[in-house]
């Protein structure tokens, strides 16, 4: 059986590995020149990182990452703790790390076990269609490739669902996030979430050793709707938009130099279908979400993880794609879902809601219910 995956992110590359190590053939078209993708951070759960180990990736992974010590979130003005996830305790329940690491690095380890007969790179994809025998993918070079399925993998503008399945207009968050990366003092191993009225700010460590902290601050945007990973950010608008917060917010702000990136926050309400005949999504392409739940990567790992499960062992493929969506869509909608909640829970302004949430988190309520319910399950052997 032959697959074309289009796209070669996160979530591409993890279902070419997948689909290999249970007999497929794989060919992965991807847009860009070369691997990579512009640096910034990612978070990887257990729920993740369980998939990449069972994938062969374990010990790559643990090279490249840093290991947090705890989750902490605090309050904007004067860094106190609302609470505090001890991830090594947490981890044991779980059966897998906890992994920070610098995007590259991950998207690297990726592509250095895709053999380079199967990458077609700088290969723009404008159309896909079924056939009477599986489906079709068409190139701005004018080449027709066909395969027994043609997996999307290409993003939140996914041009294989815009084609093949029907588009559902981009939800704007009203807030943008800029992104930098500077230098740590290799001493600080926790994942901090600053939490305030109309904005907050994630710190945390990446890159081997965690020699950088990786920086996403969240503010307010009416005004910003370029979806660009690669849209410039002022390090002078990003300071002043968090003037007054605290300390150590000010004092990370200050050693922001440069180059620092602004995008609009966008996701999709959860779709009706991911599949067309012979063709499916997975990742952003059938589920963008918000980053407040930190599992946007995570979820498209176990989206590539399900479909192989699913398609193993000579399965009928129109069986197989309904089953990898019935298992799938639920959790990744509900996990939609809950990002975009967060954006109101996460920004409240100083008053009652306010107190009422930080009273929970101090009280050990909030989060954990739902981190527990996402860490614990990848939904293999479903």
């Amino acid at each position: 059986m032959r697959a074309i995956i289009v796209g070669a992110g996160i979530g591409g590359l993890t279902a070419a590995i997948a689909l290999r190590q249970t007999g497929w053939s794989v060919k992965v078209i991807e847009r860009a020149e070369q691997f990579g993708e512009v640096g910034a951070g990612v978070q990887l759960g257990p729920n993740a990182t369980r998939v990449l180990a069972r994938l062969g990736l374990g010990e790559k992974l643990h090279e490249i990452a840093a290991a947090p010590e705890a989750v902490r979130f605090l309050r904007w003005a004067d860094d106190a703790v609302l609470t505090e996830w001890h991830i090594a305790a947490q981890m044991r329940r779980f059966g897998a790390p906890y992994y920070t690491l610098y995007r590259p690095d991950l998207i690297e380890i990726l592509a250095a076990v895709q053999p380079s007969e199967d990458i077609m790179l700088g290969t723009e994809v404008t159309d896909v269609s079924a056939t009477p025998g599986g489906a079709a993918v068409y190139t701005a070079d004018g080449a027709r490739l066909e395969a027994d399925l043609a997996l999307g993998c290409d993003g939140i503008h996914s041009i294989v669902r815009s084609r093949a399945i029907g588009d559902v207009p981009a939800r704007f968050s009203g807030m943008c996030a800029y992104r930098a990366v500077v230098p740590s003092d290799g001493v600080e191993r926790t994942v901090r979430n600053w939490l305030g009225p109309h904005r907050h700010l994630v710190a945390y460590p990446v890159g081997r050793g965690g020699r950088y902290l990786n920086l996403v601050c969240v503010d307010t945007a009416s005004d910003w709707r370029t979806e660009s990973w690669t849209a410039p950010g002022d390090p002078e608008e990003l300071q002043t938009a968090f003037t007054g917060w605290s300390p150590e917010v000010t004092s990370l702000l200050a050693r922001v130099a440069g180059p620092i990136y602004r995008w609009a926050l966008y996701d999709r309400e959860p779709l009706s279908t991911w599949l067309a005949p012979r063709i499916a999504l997975l990742g952003d392409a059938c589920h963008p979400m918000l980053p407040f739940m930190a599992q946007g990567a995570a979820q498209a790992i176990e989206d590539a993880s399900v479909l192989a499960q699913c398609l193993a062992g000579g399965a009928d493929l129109g069986d197989a794609l309904r089953r990898y969506e019935q298992l799938r869509r639920p959790r990744a909608a509900r996990i939609q879902r809950l990002s975009w909640d967060n954006n109101t829970v996460y920004h409240l302004t100083d008053g009652p809601e306010q107190r009422a949430r930080d009273s929970a988190m101090i009280r050990g309520e909030a989060f954990g219910s739902a981190l527990s319910w996402v860490y614990e399950d990848d939904q293999i052997n479903s």
